[in-house]
Parts: structure tokens; C-alpha cells; sequence
């Protein structure tokens, strides 16, 4: 019943699924930080970026964010990231969009954290001389952090499945595997079944680990 896998990279397709998971989750954690410092800093030309970017971006269709990478970044703007074959071009376009994307949602899952960090807190730490960027990295940040484990996972976890929107634009994952195995196999329910498992073995352990971590680092009020 299985036999017709042996035709296809299948762990490969999977592990090109993690590597666009794993970067773009790193991206979109450094992104999505700096845009939660603008939306709570004191700058209001900050702010107002932090907050239309957050407002817009999440609003959009993440297929055509993928797709303004692919034929508006590359093909009419010529833009590459470095790459020279299509293939990587592609992935790396991918990670770019991915990033643009989840970041909104990482802002907002950090900022609820910021929220739960009492304000006398960030006042003493102003009282005491600290400029703006030591109170937030020093005092609201890593409590920030603790608190929002848990809804970063689940941001996390959506990410893992939107990879599968990379192959809008031809990116050698799960989901374009699944696509070429349909054409090519008369088993679809099979064929759908293979790939939500591998999608459940990636997301069901992420959501039960960083939901354990999530207890274990929580700030107790």
C-alpha cells in the first residue's frame, strides 16, 4: 500500500518544511520584538509604523504576501537576497514572506506580555535613570517573555502549517510534494493522511513542549 513513496523524497519535502519553519520563526521573533518596542515605545512616528504595520499585515491573505515576493520582489524588481538559482530564490523569498507575516502576530503575542508586566515596575526603573531601551530590554522584556510562551507557541504552530503556502510560488515542501503525489497516484485519501500525520508529528510535540516550558517559566503574580 505504501510502496509508491519509495518514488519520492518525502523526509526531504518535510525537512524543507522545517528549515522554512525554523528560519522563518527565528525572523519573525527578532521582527516581531523590534515592532511590539515601537507600538509600546514613546516615539509617536513609531508607534503609528508599529501599529499600521501590525494592523495591515495581518489583514492580508499570506498567499499574497508570498506571491508580492515572488513576482513583485524578484521578477519585476529584480530582487534576489543573494541567491542565484531559482530554487533557492525562491525558498529564501519564501522565509522573507513568512517573516513579513507572522511577525504581526509575534508583536501582538508580546505585547499581551508587556501588558501583564506592572507599570510601577517600568516607573521605578525610569525613577532610577534608566533610559527607555534598558527599562524595556532589562525590566519589561524578559517578563514579557515568560508571560508570553504559550501564545507564541500557538503562533508558532501556525507557522509550521503556513509553510505549506510556500509552494504557491514552487518551494520543494510537503505541500507541493502532496500536490505532485495526487497527480501522479490514484491514492488521495492515503496520499492526505501521510502528509497530516507528518504535520502532526511536527506540531503536536511544539505545542506540548512549549506549552510545558510556558508553566514552568511563567511569572507568578
Amino acid at each position: 500500500m505504501f510502496d509508491f513513496l519509495k518514488d519520492y523524497d518525502l523526509l526531504g519535502a518535510f525537512w524543507t518544511t522545517v528549515q522554512l519553519a525554523v528560519l522563518s520563526a527565528v525572523g519573525s521573533l527578532i521582527w516581531g520584538t523590534a515592532l511590539a518596542a515601537m507600538r509600546v515605545g514613546p516615539v509617536p512616528l513609531m508607534r503609528g509604523f508599529g501599529t499600521a504595520y501590525v494592523n495591515t499585515v495581518r489583514n492580508i491573505p499570506l498567499t499574497v504576501i508570498i506571491l508580492f515576493t515572488s513576482l513583485g520582489l524578484n521578477q519585476t524588481l529584480g530582487v534576489s537576497l543573494g541567491a542565484n538559482d531559482v530554487e533557492t530564490i525562491n525558498f529564501r523569498l519564501a522565509v522573507l514572506g513568512l517573516i513579513l507575516y507572522t511577525s504581526s502576530f509575534v508583536c501582538e503575542a508580546l505585547r499581551s506580555g508587556i501588558n501583564t508586566v506592572p507599570v510601577g515596575q517600568a516607573e521605578a526603573a525610569r525613577a532610577i535613570g534608566l533610559s527607555f531601551g534598558q527599562v524595556l530590554s532589562l525590566v519589561v522584556l524578559p517578563q514579557a517573555f515568560r508571560s508570553s510562551v504559550v501564545p507564541m507557541a500557538n503562533v508558532l504552530i501556525a507557522l509550521i502549517k503556513n509553510t505549506t503556502v510556500a509552494a504557491a510560488i514552487g518551494v520543494a515542501e510537503s505541500a507541493l510534494l502532496m500536490k505532485e503525489m495526487i497527480e501522479n497516484e490514484a491514492q488521495l485519501l492515503l496520499i492526505a493522511a501521510i502528509i497530516a500525520f507528518g504535520f502532526v508529528v511536527l506540531t503536536l510535540p511544539t505545542g506540548l513542549i512549549l506549552g510545558w516550558v510556558g508553566k514552568k517559566v511563567a511569572v507568578k503574580r
